[in-house]
């Protein structure tokens, strides 16, 4: 399996517009975070996890031009799906179906409708909605008939109930703050897992870098890293030098194999 990290960032990307502090305005790449995506390529299928507003610029530097098989959909923020528009030159080697629950399904029909009506007008986008439930696996099929699993499962960002996803071995969790008890199942035995961490201090709606090392260490991943990070976590070479010896900071174009 190779995991590009196509953004490591959280809602208002790294730099922040209009700031000036030292990871604003740091010259080291790392520093650099597009909103937070990630492209999944295993077994002959490729999968795109959320498709943010910086989706066109992402595959532009990180990614070859191929098909796309599907799009993991966590929630509805626009920093999740606001790149769904720019899928239109992949469609031309197929339709790529977008997995959602309900609740966001809806709401994306009513943000991008155009994409959703059963007559679209040329060059539209042709994204089927295909609508999920956590902890029910689905099938994705890739363009020469390779066919990998894929189990939604439930984490809560905020008071808000979203979607992680397990591929393999591998478990994919952002802008979550608590997981359900039984949601635990599907963090056994991962050589992998990508889970946010947003800032030093506690928040809200995220988890936070010490509370994400914690809840690291008790899910026990052979590999884990950190990705939706703000300019609030520091710079990406202090922050590495903090965690632990199997836990890794992201950074935009970062490759992972497994």
């Amino acid at each position: 399996m190779k995991i590009t990290i196509l953004g490591s960032g959280t809602s208002t990307g790294v730099p922040q517009v209009g700031c000036t502090c030292p990871v604003c305005t740091s010259t080291d790449p790392r520093d650099k975070r597009l909103r937070c995506s990630g492209l999944i390529e295993t077994d002959g299928v490729r999968i795109l996890i959320d498709c943010g507003p910086d989706f066109r610029e992402q595959m532009l530097k990180y990614s070859e031009y191929a098909p796309i098989d599907a799009v993991l959909i966590t929630h509805e923020h626009y920093d999740h799906v606001g790149g769904l528009d720019d899928l239109r030159p992949f469609c031309q080697f197929k339709d790529i179906p977008v997995y959602a629950e309900d609740y966001t399904a809806e709401r994306l029909q009513q943000r991008i409708p155009y994409c959703f009506v059963e007559h679209p007008y040329p060059g539209v986008p042709k994204i089927p909605l295909q609508r999920i439930e956590p902890g029910k696996t689905f099938s994705v099929t890739g363009m020469h008939g390779n066919t990998i699993e894929i189990i939604p499962f439930r984490v809560i960002h905020g008071k808000m109930p979203i979607l992680a996803f397990r591929i393999g071995n591998m478990a994919w969790i952002t802008d979550m703050t608590e997981i359900p008890e039984e949601s635990n199942m599907y963090l056994k035995n991962l050589d992998c897992l990508i889970m946010n961490a947003l800032r030093m201090d506690p928040h809200w709606t995220h988890q936070s870098l010490p509370q994400a090392i914690e809840r690291a260490g008790k899910i026990s991943a052979k590999e884990t890293y950190f990705i939706h990070a703000s300019h609030q976590i520091g710079l990406h070479a202090d922050v590495e030098k903090l965690l632990p010896e199997n836990i890794h900071q992201t950074y935009d174009g970062m490759i992972i194999e497994i």
